[in-house]
């Protein structure tokens, strides 16, 4: 077994030698002075399930934007979020260091390493670059540090400047307010409709009444687009974090985009002509998933009233049309912003970079959203799209099925741009994959891990092992380690429903999985975690 020793990979994250030869990417001019480096855009969406794209063959779902944005890139196959939760996955995101050593397991903890890194955006603009995030961030403390500009989706992250009071001001308040009240019952925060009582939806499931400009995809694409004009004319460079809210849930499409979808019956899917294909895995048996996913099929959480969509499958149908309209959204709103880098003449001036903090079930296992206290196993929720494309790249239009994740990225970045790198408390445990992007080279990681506070789970190029740990009882309710482990052979089920964890054919394999956990929890410190723990075990 190759022994991965990820120490030596911190050291190899910060090589800082360009050796890249793409013009657009090159930091030096030979006959004048350096050129201005380039533009880095991270177009970003929130609960993407991976395999809903057009470009990745789905029978339903039309994203030509994203289509032709993977012809250009270097489409990443096997790529994981770290953990399948926002905050977390986020936030390895901009600091290039896991969950367990931040700390942040969860949406909610707050640590001492939380306080204490260095983040995308500062390193950005200590390497003069001008810092842009617009939409959704969900991080916190020093992790959410170093913005120039910054307006976000939601109220607490830029109080006074965002999309909550701004649609408000605009005089759509009332139909945002019922789009968020599909799953919450109430208007969101900030808004004049926060204590008023809405009634939810099925399934978190309803049309939006609001005007195609003033939706939450809306405000993200249209300050974007205005700072690619206002920049294209700067000698400074960008690094813009453009977030998109969907396609999260609620559930709350526009009609126009409803419309794409016949979901009036199951059928062979909308590329035949016919009504959207039923989810394959949409009853499998309950025994097979955790109890926390078992509770929810049970119609134990009342939003997600799974039994009653059991018994009326037409809520499923329009739940799963909604996601795909909230995707089709979404890349619309990406296809606005490339053309707008493209009218400003920056194009090939500008990295960019698609992909999303976690997936959604989509109704696989028969579930809703992504039940994140209770899983983090399956391949609906960890394997996230992630396209990168580089201009003058030759690797364009490549798929890659290399271990790739979002704590790479900001190695990545280093690595192909030259940054300068700070002295760094924590050095970035992500590893840079410039080589594999510009050289079709491998990366050699023979494992990744996806960690949470309930189950630890090992994905190989061919097996996946998720563990449950659960050393919080973070979901009190539920016993995760009597459910016990899952083993799942990729080749030979892509739908996840055989455990084969009992199964003596694989002892050796499962052992091998195991193995590869320890190195990882050797060499990835948890000083974050022990020290939640450690708050825990004093109350």
């Amino acid at each position: 077994m190759k022994n991965i020793n990820l120490r030596k990979s911190f050291v190899a994250g910060l090589a800082l030698l360009i050796v890249f030869n793409v013009s657009a990417v090159a930091n030096t001019n030979k006959s004048g002075p350096p050129k201005k480096k380039p533009n880095v855009i991270i177009l970003f969406s929130d609960q993407h399930n991976k395999n809903v794209m057009g470009f990745e063959g789905h029978p339903d779902v039309l994203t030509p934007n994203l289509d032709k944005l993977a012809s250009q890139s270097v489409v990443f196959e096997r790529a994981y979020c770290v953990t399948g939760i926002c905050a977390p996955s986020r936030s390895s995101l901009m600091t290039g260091i896991y969950p367990r050593t931040l700390g942040l397991l969860s949406n909610s903890e707050r640590t001492t390493v939380m306080e204490e890194v260095v983040p995308m955006a500062v390193l950005f603009k200590q390497n003069n670059y001008r810092t842009f995030a617009f939409g959704k961030r969900h991080t916190s403390l020093a992790v959410d540090a170093g913005w120039d500009v910054q307006r976000s989706h939601l109220c607490n992250e830029t109080p006074g400047n965002s999309y909550t009071e701004w649609v408000e001001k605009n005089g759509f308040g009332k139909e945002f307010s019922q789009d968020w009240a599909a799953e919450f019952g109430k208007g969101s925060d900030c808004s004049t409709h926060s204590g008023e009582k809405i009634p939810t939806a099925d399934l978190g499931t309803r049309i939006s009444a609001l005007p195609e400009n003033m939706t939450m995809e809306a405000f993200t694409t249209q300050l974007t687009i205005q700072m690619i004009k206002e920049q294209a004319k700067s000698d400074t460079p960008f690094f813009c974090w453009a977030t998109f809210y969907r396609p999260h849930q609620p559930y709350t499409p526009l009609k126009k985009y409803m419309d794409f979808y016949d979901v009036s019956a199951w059928g062979e899917g909308r590329k035949n002509g016919s009504s959207i294909r039923k989810p394959a895995s949409l009853y499998e048996p309950k025994e097979n998933i955790p109890p926390m996913m078992q509770s929810i099929r049970n119609g134990e959480n009342k939003v997600w009233n799974v039994d009653k969509a059991n018994l009326n499958e037409q809520l499923w149908r329009n739940n799963i049309g909604a996601y795909y309209a909230l995707v089709s959204e979404v890349d619309y709103c990406i296809g606005e912003i490339l053309k707008a880098l493209d009218e400003a003449g920056i194009a090939e001036e500008t990295i960019v970079i698609y992909t999303s903090d976690h997936g959604d079930f989509v109704g696989n296992h028969g579930m809703v959203e992504k039940a994140a206290a209770g899983q983090n196993v399956y391949e609906d929720i960890l394997n996230i799209p992630l396209l990168i494309r580089i201009p003058g790249n030759k690797q364009k239009g490549k798929r890659s099925a290399e271990l790739v994740s979002l704590v790479d990225i900001y190695p990545t970045l280093v690595d192909l741009l030259g940054l300068e790198m700070p002295k760094m408390k924590y050095p970035l445990q992500g590893k840079s994959i410039k080589k594999t992007l510009t050289k079709g080279k491998p990366m050699d990681r023979d494992y990744f891990v996806s960690e949470s506070w309930s189950q630890a789970t090992v994905i190989t190029k061919d097996f996946k092992l998720g563990m449950m740990i659960d050393p919080t009882n973070y979901a009190k309710k539920f016993d995760f380690r009597t459910f016990g482990n899952q083993f799942f052979i990729r080749k030979s089920d892509s739908l996840e429903v055989n455990n084969q964890i009992s199964n003596t054919a694989y002892k050796t394999e499962i052992e091998k999985l195991k193995a590869y956990y320890q190195d990882f929890t050797t060499n990835i410190p948890d000083i974050g975690k022990q020290e939640i723990l450690s708050k825990l075990a004093k109350k």
